[in-house]
Parts: C-alpha cells; structure tokens; sequence
C-alpha cells in the first residue's frame, strides 16, 4: 500500500527520517534510484539512516514491481530523485495519486516554486499535466509546512520566484 510518492534529489537524509517516516508511519521505504541502488556506500549510509523497525528496498527505477508495492498491506513511502523518476515510474504502473516535491535542486533554467524546490517549466508542465489528470501535486519539506499547491507552483514559476 503506497501512502506517498516523494521526489527528493537526497532520497533518505533527515526531513525523511526525523518528520516524514513518524508522520506517516510507514513501515518500508522504497527508493528507486540507479545510482542509489549501484553504490554499496549510498545503500548502507540510507539502510542505518532509518530506524530498525522500517524495512528499506533500494532498487533501480526500472527494477522495482510497484504494482506489487501498491498490492500488498504494507504501508510504504516511495522515493524517487527527481520529477522524471516519478514519472517514469508512473508508466511502470506507479499510481500517483498525491505526489510530494520535498527537494529538488537549483540547475540552470529552473526557477523556484518553493523554499527548496526548482523546476524547469518542462517539469511544470508535465506536473501539471498529472495534475489535470488526478494526481494531487503538492511541494513542502516535511509535514507541518504548509503544502504548496500545483496552482501555487504554477503562479509562482510565472513570476519566477518563491
């Protein structure tokens, strides 16, 4: 059962451990990441950054069965690095039904929707592509900010600032 899909350029790093995991209680983490899941170093330091009791699957992208992930009764918090990951994930069957933005870096021709989140307007509109069609689309850090809301975003990439 897939409570929440996250982008976060970090993946697993503190707002994930210390606000999102308790506020969800989820009970696994799944971060379907290539690089994340080809580096010994990445998978350990993120496998001892979550408490014991929250199993942790680090795969790639294209090797994770989300349907299976959305099938079965474990509550699970999905990452991916970036809005591309997710929408690749989308079309592996991954149901975006509330997507969070919680950190996506500063790169040239991106602009800024929230306190730490950029986007291209390529990535916009696919967002809002996803967003006509269902998803709820919000961008906050962790759970007590007040959430962001894809016609926020929208207003604030026309101005083109936070």
């Amino acid at each position: 059962m897939i409570t929440l899909v996250r982008v976060d350029n970090r993946l697993i790093h503190g707002q994930v451990v210390e606000a999102w995991l308790p506020h969800l209680k989820v009970d696994r983490v799944v971060v379907a990441d290539d690089e994340a899941a080809h580096s010994p170093l990445i998978r350990a330091a993120m496998g001892l950054a979550v408490p014991s009791n929250v199993d942790v699957v680090i795969e790639p992208l294209d090797a994770v069965d989300f349907g299976n992930v959305a099938r079965d009764a474990v509550k699970t918090l999905v990452l991916v690095r970036d809005v591309d990951g997710a929408l690749a994930a989308g079309l592996k069957g991954l149901a975006l039904q509330h997507l969070n933005l919680g950190n996506v870096h500063f790169a040239t021709g991106r602009r800024q929707v929230s306190t730490s989140v950029f986007l291209s307007g390529a990535e916009l509109s696919k967002l809002q592509s996803l967003a006509e069609h269902g998803s709820e689309i919000e961008a906050r850090g962790v759970p007590s900010d007040r959430p962001i809301s894809m016609v926020e975003m929208g207003e604030r990439f026309a101005k083109g600032s936070a």
